[in-house]
């Protein structure tokens, strides 16, 4: 029967149903083992078998835990087998319990607690385990490892100061850690372990000292240091340190013990270094090039130049053939330094060609990786030396500066470096205006209008710089508008654009070229100039600090900038603030006489005489021809009743203008109020002398002669009357010229005004009491010396913008640290 429903899940190979497996699943209940824990005649059949007469593996019953098998129950006084013997593991009535087997099994006892842990090691009758014994800090192997330690920060601490800029506490360091690795190496020899000594360490702390002492420049302890490196037989490779004690002798100029020592190394470095071989030997050469020993230069650059070329030693061997004057060799120089390799990829590499996103990304992150900023300082550092190297031999290979460059320029276009010959040509024509030869300059920039729109926006740009120096506004215009259209984003040609603009005196037009120049190029400092300059004549003073102020976070200690902040605060009225920032302008410039003479004309208005004549005396000493601080100096004294001291200040005023009367006047008034009327009548006679139709001289001459009873008094004043009817006849032979005159004031007003904005803001601070030097009306002084206010600032026209490094170039006068007689201009030249 079981046979039977056995063969009903047989299936055979022919059979026709589809699925194969079918009936794998299919459940029968005589397997099922789950229930058999609660079926009795199992269990009872079960205790007749072997298997239900052996004892239980634990003390436990069964039946604790579920889903497993059950046995037969056998408590403590297990059951007998069916041959009278006890069963093994089973606990008699005398508590003696027999041993399961003869051998003892692990973590079994023979007692009869059974229901005790697993504990093999009898873990739990010893208690839990003691904390492991730290290792004691005080032995002598721990302090040793905490010495090095402490060593080797040292060094770290020394080596990161030194490349934040703080060598004197890299030096610091440096020696503490020495200091630190004698005290270590005692305490190995007092422990006996004089064998364990850690060389890298000893020489980490002598090369670090070493070249700390060198950056702080004590070359004496650095070569000592390196002497005790050197020296040591027992570091490996110490000779090549040579290299850096004959780089300390170079720095002394001790140009014999630099090559010894050079060589020296270059004997302990193996061939296969031929990088380091040949770094020492560039060494070597310059050195001899410093000497003035060409030929040994040469031959050291030649052999560098056959074996590993590059352009540094190639410019180094053109400047010797240079020195030499072998005008052949300079050519075979020049063409050898062409085909130096940079060794880097092409610039199509970085462009975009195809439009997934992926690899555009790609190329948008490499385009500025540090591998990128390392080909580009490669190409700027050949184009440097292919440049300079032009300038220095194209006057001597050919006959004419000319011709020699011409000559060069088609060198570079048949080389792998024909990009660079536009860049060349523009080159020459700025040695052209440095030889002042204008037309040619010219003429070589107008030769790039039909060029590439890059090559031709530059030329267009310099030339109108030129045309602007010549004052042709019209032409300066016509090729700012070229260059704008080759480049529309050329800050250069933006900022001529708008220079021409301000030189036409519209200065809105003005305004918005240099504000297209900014947002082209936010870091153009000209642009930035000169939009506070046209905000200024505008009158847009808020506007004029502002771009000022970002002009000032450019270039820190600019004079013209800290000036034009001042003059702008001053014009504001804000008098705490436009002294402030002329003490910033004073701490930077200290020695201009017209900041000078400003300050002090600020602390004249204040009422604070002391601190003004402080000032006004500073810049008389800086500049002792200014007329207005002269005037206000002498003033100062007659008001301070010092009119002696008055006297050398208007001898010095008629010196410098030794055709106006007035001068001389003041010393013969100045001589009078202090008593000495016979020194004021000599004067007043030698006045005379010189202009003997001065009313106000004759007026005294005939005052004093009359106090002092003097029989030349009717003289002079007969002379007096004559005078005075020829004045009055040129006063009516003037009055047709009034009106004329009057036109020519009312112009004069008109320029006052536009200045800045400043015109009416000055004349309200004459009114109120800052005239600057006026002089004193006496009782008995006919003259007055009345000084019209003198605007400090003025604005001569803006220097147009050359394509070129945009720096800030200064209009000085010939003294060196004074930016001239009158006060910062508001122009700001490019060099």
């Amino acid at each position: 029967m079981n046979r039977l429903s056995m063969m009903e899940h047989v299936h055979l190979a022919g059979d026709e149903e589809e699925d194969m497996y079918s009936g794998f699943n299919d459940y029968s209940a005589t397997l099922d083992t789950e229930d058999l824990q609660h079926d009795e005649s199992f269990q009872k059949a079960v205790l007749r078998t072997s298997h239900g007469r052996r004892p239980p593996p634990t003390g436990k019953f069964p039946g604790m835990q579920a889903g497993r098998l059950a046995t037969a129950a056998r408590g403590r006084n297990a059951m007998p087998s069916s041959m009278g013997r006890q069963i093994t593991g089973a606990v008699p009535a005398d508590g003696a319990a027999r041993p399961m087997t003869a051998v003892r099994a692990a973590g079994y006892t023979s007692a009869g607690n059974r229901g005790a842990g697993f504990d093999p090691m009898n873990i739990g009758a010893k208690g839990p385990a003691p904390p492991l014994e730290p290792k004691p800090e005080d032995s002598p192997e721990e302090k040793i490892k905490q010495l090095e330690k402490n060593v080797n920060q040292l060094i770290e601490e020394s080596c990161f100061a030194n490349s934040r800029g703080d060598l004197v506490l890299a030096l610091e360091k440096a020696k503490e850690a020495g200091r630190k690795e004698r005290i270590l190496v005692r305490q190995r020899e007092t422990q006996s372990m004089g064998d364990t000594i850690n060389l890298d360490l000893t020489y980490s702390v002598l090369f670090n000292l070493a070249n700390q002492y060198s950056s702080n420049e004590m070359y004496t302890e650095a070569l000592n240091t390196y002497q005790v490196i050197v020296k040591n037989r027992m570091f490996s490779n110490a000779g090549r340190l040579k290299v850096n004690m004959g780089n300390i002798y170079f720095k002394q100029k001790n140009y014999p013990k630099a090559i010894k020592y050079y060589r020296m190394a270059l004997d302990q470095v193996p061939n296969t270094h031929k990088e380091m071989r040949t770094k020492i030997m560039q060494n070597i050469g310059i050195v001899f090039t410093k000497m003035g020993q060409y030929n040994d230069a040469i031959t050291s650059f030649e052999h560098i130049m056959s074996e590993s070329p590059n352009f540094k030693t190639g410019f180094n061997l053109i400047l010797c053939y240079f020195a030499l004057g072998d005008r052949e060799k300079m050519r075979r120089g020049f063409q050898k330094l062409l085909t130096v390799d940079l060794k880097i990829d092409d610039e199509e590499k970085y462009l975009a060609q195809t439009d997934e996103k992926q690899n555009n990304l790609v190329l948008e992150v490499i385009k500025n990786d540090a591998l990128r900023k390392i080909e580009r300082e490669r190409k700027y550092e050949a184009e440097r030396c292919l440049k300079t190297a032009v300038k220095i031999i194209s006057p001597a290979v050919e006959s004419t500066f000319s011709e020699g460059y011409d000559s060069c320029i088609e060198q570079v276009k048949n080389s792998q470096y024909v990009d660079l010959s536009h860049d060349l040509e523009i080159d020459k024509a700025i040695m052209f205006l440095k030889e002042k030869d204008f037309q040619q300059a010219i003429e070589t920039l107008k030769s790039f209008e039909k060029k590439d729109s890059k090559v031709a926006s530059t030329a267009a740009t310099n030339l109108s710089f030129l045309y602007f120096l010549e004052s042709d506004l019209q032409q300066a215009d016509k090729y700012a508008e070229l260059a704008m259209a080759a480049d529309r984003y050329n800050p250069a040609a933006l900022v001529n654009k708008g220079n021409v603009y301000y030189q036409r005196r519209d200065y809105e037009k003005a305004r918005e070229m240099f504000k297209e120049a900014i947002s082209n190029d936010s870091s153009c400092v000209e642009a930035l100039y000169n939009l506070g300059l046209s905000n200024k004549r505008l009158s847009r003073l808020e506007e004029a600090l502002d771009s000022f102020y970002k002009l000032h976070a450019i270039m820190r200690n600019s004079p013209q900038v800290l000036y034009q902040i001042a003059d702008i605060y001053d014009q504001m009225e804000d008098t705490a603030q436009a002294t402030e920032w002329f003490l910033q302008l004073i701490g930077v410039v200290p020695s201009d006489a017209s900041v000078l003479a400003r300050m002090g004309e600020l602390y004249d208005a204040e009422g604070d005489k002391s601190q003004a004549f402080q000032y006004y005396y500073d810049s008389y000493r800086y500049f002792p021809s200014n007329i207005p601080v002269i005037e206000w100096l002498g003033a100062y004294y007659i008001d301070s009743q010092f009119c002696e001291k008055a006297v050398h200040y208007f001898e010095r005023a008629a010196i410098v203008q030794p055709n106006q009367v007035k001068w001389q006047l003041m010393i013969a008034s100045c001589h009078r109020r202090s008593g000495n009327y016979q020194q004021a009548l000599e004067t007043y006679k030698q006045i005379h002398r010189k202009f003997p139709d001065n009313v106000e001289c004759l007026k005294f001459l005939v005052r004093l002669c009359t106090d002092l009873g003097l029989k030349d008094a009717q003289e002079y004043a007969t002379k007096l009357k004559k005078a005075e009817k020829a004045k009055e006849l040129k006063e009516q032979r003037a009055t047709s010229g009034t009106r004329r005159s009057g036109s020519g004031r009312g112009t004069r007003d008109r320029d006052q005004q536009d200045r800045d904005g400043s015109a009416g803001r000055k004349g309200q601070r004459t009114n109120s009491g800052r005239t600057r030097g006026t002089l004193p009306d006496g009782d008995d002084d006919s003259f007055t010396g009345g000084q019209k206010d003198v605007d400090a600032s003025y604005s001569d026209p803006l220097g147009p913008q050359m394509e070129r490094p945009k720096t800030a170039a200064q209009r000085r006068n010939p003294h060196d640290d004074e930016f001239g007689d009158e006060e910062l201009g508001d122009d700001l030249l490019p060099e």
